[in-house]
């Protein structure tokens, strides 16, 4: 089962969001439109609530929590979050990037059009601002994000959506493997 309620909590997916057989949506959990969570990632609202905007992809792997009583994590719309990320009580703005493997800590604010590096952890309570690139551990800025960059941002949060709207479409099943 991909999906758990818990407590009087119980989450709540746009009917175009693509959510993996395999992923784990606990409690008090909201997935945006045309958003998608892949394969092996959990988001896990038992404590406060996790918020996923449109269009907003999070890559295989990643987890998703919050910081009880303290800190939701809400993420914006048109969001790319890369494979095996952690998010832990934080905001995340639109059109905003997450690496692979990046870290984002309780209380962290990461502002629009904003990068954080691959394998990059941004410490509790620091403030990514809008179009910085961020990255090391601890994570500090690095240099403005190029034009590139933020194009890439856009252009790849609508290759997800469509990616999630096939997946959703019955261009992907389960089959047994070919054999030699």
């Amino acid at each position: 089962m991909t999906f758990y309620s818990f407590g009087d909590k119980t989450p709540l997916v746009a009917p175009d969001a693509f959510v993996a057989d395999n992923a784990a949506v606990i409690g008090d959990v909201e997935i945006g439109a045309g958003a998608s969570v892949w394969f092996a990632c959990t988001l896990r609202g038992d404590d406060h609530k996790i918020a996923i905007g449109p269009r907003t992809n999070v890559q295989d792997g990643t987890v998703i929590h919050v910081f009880e009583g303290k800190h939701p994590t809400t993420i914006g719309a048109d969001v790319t979050i890369g494979h095996n990320a952690m998010l832990h009580g934080c905001i995340v703005e639109d059109l905003a990037m997450i690496g692979i493997g990046a870290v984002v800590l309780d209380g962290a604010y990461v502002e629009t059009g904003a990068i954080v590096a691959a394998g990059a952890v941004v410490s509790p309570g620091k403030r990514v601002r809008a179009g910085e690139l961020w990255a090391g551990i601890p994570a500090k800025l690095l240099r403005p994000v190029s034009e590139a960059e933020r194009a890439f941002i856009r252009d790849n949060a609508l290759h997800y959506a469509r990616r999630a709207a096939q997946f959703l479409g019955g261009h992907v099943r389960s089959v047994a493997p070919r054999r030699p």
